[in-house]
């Protein structure tokens, strides 16, 4: 028996939970299950990342983590449990297969077929975030080298693992210039390893048009963090509901499995959800733990329910579906339908090993010549908007050279107009006069200055240039 974690988790993931653990049992998939607490019922017990020590012992010392949809407060109170799971079991990984079943699933997209490989760990969802003035929030995006090598390279790797012909790269580099561009600048390297693969870059807004509009042409699309949870959510409804979208989240060290939409507490309780995507995330889970045998039979017999019309209302249609049913009654149809093949939709067939085998040992950074050329200080402005600029940009600095004022990334001196609209927080951009390397004791004397004059320093960014090249964003 293969030791799993599981998680009924919160407003319908309990009816979803058992809904799937029934196919699984009539499955004979060989799982001895470990279950943890983790979620709402854990966060209301002061416990704030909601999943106590020893569930974490649990998850460590079992080989996969199967988990139903839990409830994120929204707008406060605790983190995401699904995003302290995934960062700290370093699962790197977001795998989202978004595929039609035409007719029997209505689609405006009947061939479309593809594969959403989200980066996990970093990006806006690390969660960084400050309340800086009474009018400015400020949330972190954060991207990596090694994070963008990490999920590019898996992206490649499952496209060829799995005979996919292309992959695309969705970012907003010609906006983040330097984060996206980051993520761009890896993909293109990473391509050139790969051939045998095609490769082709999209700016998100109009690749999400073309998603949205066109999915077909698409095949496997590799994108950081945000863009990765909202564009698969998207593809999964296009093809015809995002209630039959499993997900894995692999890592080197061990994997979670999970439908990618939420708790639903709307209709909690009352025998309406389908259990397709917490499902098919467990055929996810099985080939990760090559019980291929166990994985073909689960999946094929969802497929020969969808065939056969039975579906719970979020899919059924009348004219295509035969017969409304609900959570239960369509789990007890799929046991049913153990052992059969489904006659129009191809059925699947699982071969040899299933498993992603991807290399992410993160090298040594190339050394690179780094050199302290500035600071953007971040001010909160009491005063007005023209009393201040006039201020700051008239005061003799005598460490550092004020080179710009902007407000929310707009410049307002020098040549500011009177249209911008000004919040309470200015930035200052000082560097070196002459363009020089700068001791870092200035960065304080330029601070100590600032605040003598009335600045009150919310934040500070250090300006650096590598290999003489500026490493922080123009104004």
């Amino acid at each position: 028996m293969i030791p799993i974690a599981i998680a009924y988790g919160d407003g319908i993931g309990p009816e979803i939970m058992k809904a799937t653990l029934l196919v699984l049992k009539e499955a004979n998939a060989p799982l001895e299950l470990h279950e943890v607490e983790v979620g709402e019922k854990v966060y209301l017990k002061g416990v704030a990342n909601g999943i106590d020590p020893a569930s974490w012992e649990t998850l460590r010392h079992t080989k996969a983590f199967l988990k139903a949809p839990i409830t994120t407060p929204q707008g406060g109170g605790f983190k995401s449990i699904n995003v302290t799971v995934r960062t700290t079991l370093g699962l790197y990984a977001n795998v989202r297969p978004c595929a039609a079943y035409s007719p029997f699933i209505a689609t405006k997209h009947p061939k479309m077929d593809l594969v959403v490989i989200r980066e996990n760990e970093e990006d806006l969802y690390t969660g960084i975030e400050y309340r800086q003035t009474p009018q400015v929030y400020k949330s972190l995006k954060l991207i990596s080298r090694p994070g963008s090598e990490k999920i590019v390279r898996y992206a490649f790797d499952y496209a060829r693992h799995y005979g996919r012909k292309k992959v695309t790269c969705f970012t907003k580099d010609n906006v983040m210039k330097i984060s996206d561009g980051l993520f761009h600048k890896v993909f293109d390297e990473i391509a050139k390893e790969y051939p045998d693969i095609a490769h082709e870059h999209w700016i998100v807004d109009i690749g999400a048009a073309k998603l949205a509009d066109t999915p077909e042409v698409f095949e496997v699309i590799v994108m950081p963090n945000l863009y990765g949870d909202i564009l698969s959510d998207v593809a999964a409804q296009i093809s015809g509901s995002v209630g039959i979208a499993g997900s894995a989240n692999i890592g080197e060290r061990g994997a979670m499995f999970e439908a990618i939409h939420g708790s639903a507490p709307r209709i909690a309780g009352q025998n309406l959800a389908n259990p397709s995507g917490l499902l098919l995330g467990s055929v996810l889970m099985l080939l990760h733990l090559n019980e291929l045998t166990v994985a073909e039979l689960v999946h094929n017999a969802w497929l020969c329910t969808i065939e056969g019309g039975i579906h719970t209302y979020d899919i059924f249609k009348e004219g295509i579906s035969k017969e409304k049913v609900g959570t239960l009654e369509f789990a007890k149809a799929i046991v049913k339908n153990l052992g059969n093949t489904p006659h129009t939709l191809p059925a699947v067939r699982y071969t040899g090993n299933t498993k992603i085998t991807t290399l992410t040992t993160q090298k040594p950074a190339a050394f690179s010549q780094r050199e302290l050329v500035g600071i953007d200080l971040f001010v909160y402005c009491k005063e007005s908007a023209k009393s201040f600029i006039q201020k700051a940009s008239t005061h003799a600095w005598k460490t550092l050279e004020l080179k710009a004022i902007t407000n929310r990334g707009v410049k307002v001196w020098p040549e500011g107009h009177e249209e911008t609209l000004c919040v309470d927080q200015f930035r200052l951009r000082f560097l070196s006069k002459g363009d020089r390397p700068i001791e870092f004791d200035l960065l304080a004397k330029t601070a100590q200055e600032a605040h003598l004059l009335g600045c009150d320093i919310t934040g500070t960014e250090h300006l650096y240039t590598f290999e003489g090249k500026e490493a922080f964003s123009t104004i």
